[in-house]
């Protein structure tokens, strides 16, 4: 998938922006506050359906006006050519495209545009919640088993109404409860088989990446399912039953699991510095970009927003190198021309300077 050309009307202050971008490295300068990284959340709506700064919707709507919108042609591996977008206006509704049709399910959009991204806060995906990791596991699933999103939303459903039963007291035990237990435990096994068997595939080219960029660490990952080792999830759930009971919610589980990395045997956010952690995250992100590829023969967009930040330049060379060779199209935004000096290399490149919410190729 590569975007060759985009608008974005009414985004913070980006009013009506249209440009082409390169299909290999689209660089985007501009000052604090230009509107560069704005840019950046912009397209990360066509991958995601919402922004990565902020939960609600409305505030990056532009002042008296009703909603945004961010449209995209784009060419596929086939050649094939595709017009994309998304309209959200202050509430919850919003509108997909896919070629002049009407979608309000936001997976038919973002299934297509396959769409990572790098940012200063990107070391939560390390020292975050377990969350983070899920959604960075759940990502790769997504794109490359088209039945995960189907068994993902199934397991979701069982979940909030086991939970739901805790908090009415109800006995887990009676016959008319006996079939969603059944299935919550099918479901949370068919799902945690779908992550550990992804997890296995991703470690050995994660390891690669490691040894790129972290040279000097033994570095290991691991999956934890969310509940006791050596026990299947049904056996977990009646030893936890009367504990649910009390806090309210089911407690073993895949929604419990996370990914561990571990550096020297020790968890990686005790013994890595916030530059070191960035690059495990680069690591992570290449290899997931690399298994996306290799499993679909499909390629991924990679946006990089402010690229300069505790990152010194041979990394950020390293890592944009990286993402090239798997012919990824890659944004980048910078405040320093300087940030960026290897650049001059690559051939197949385009830059843009953004000020005042206007964006110009230079």
């Amino acid at each position: 998938m590569k975007l060759d050309r985009v608008q974005i009307t009414h985004f913070r202050n980006l009013s009506s922006v249209n440009f082409s971008p390169s299909p290999l490295l689209t660089i985007i300068k501009g000052a604090n506050g230009s509107g560069k990284s704005s840019l950046i959340e912009a397209l990360y709506y066509l991958g995601f359906g919402r922004s990565f700064r902020t939960n609600k919707h409305g505030s990056v709507i532009q002042n008296n006006k009703d909603s945004f919108s961010v449209f995209a042609s784009c060419k596929t591996e086939e050649t094939e050519s595709l017009k994309l977008g998304i309209q959200r206006g202050r509430t919850e509704s919003f509108i997909c495209s896919i070629n002049g049709a009407h979608s309000n399910k936001l997976s038919d959009l973002v299934s297509l545009v396959p769409l990572q991204l790098f940012t200063p806060q990107s070391t939560d995906l390390i020292i975050g919640s377990p969350s983070e990791r899920r959604r960075f596991l759940d990502w790769g699933l997504f794109h490359v088993e088209h039945e995960f999103q189907l068994l993902a939303n199934q397991y979701s459903k069982f979940l909030k109404h086991r939970n739901a039963l805790l908090k009415q007291m109800a006995n887990l035990n009676a016959a008319e409860n006996q079939y969603w237990e059944s299935q919550f435990v099918q479901l949370g096994e068919a799902l945690t088989d779908k992550r550990r068997q992804y997890v296995d595939r991703l470690t050995p080219i994660f390891k690669e990446y490691a040894r790129e960029f972290l040279p000097n660490f033994d570095v290991e990952l691991s999956y934890y399912r969310g509940w006791e080792k050596d026990v299947c999830l049904s056996e977990s759930l009646v030893k936890k039953r009367e504990y649910d009971g009390k806090i309210g919610h089911t407690s073993s589980g895949p929604h419990k699991a996370d990914l561990r990395l571990k550096v020297n045997g020790v968890n990686a956010q005790e013994l890595l510095s916030r530059g070191q952690l960035r690059m495990a995250v680069a690591a992570l992100q290449m290899s997931q970009t690399k298994l996306f590829n290799s499993a679909t023969n499909r390629k991924s967009i990679f946006l990089l927003d402010d690229v300069g930040a505790e990152l010194d330049a041979d990394k950020r060379e390293q890592f944009i190198d990286g993402l090239l060779e798997m012919d990824t199209q890659v944004f980048v935004t910078a405040i320093e021309s300087s940030q960026l000096a290897f650049i001059q290399k690559y051939n197949e490149k385009k830059m843009f300077h953004v000020e005042h919410g206007s964006v110009k190729e230079e």
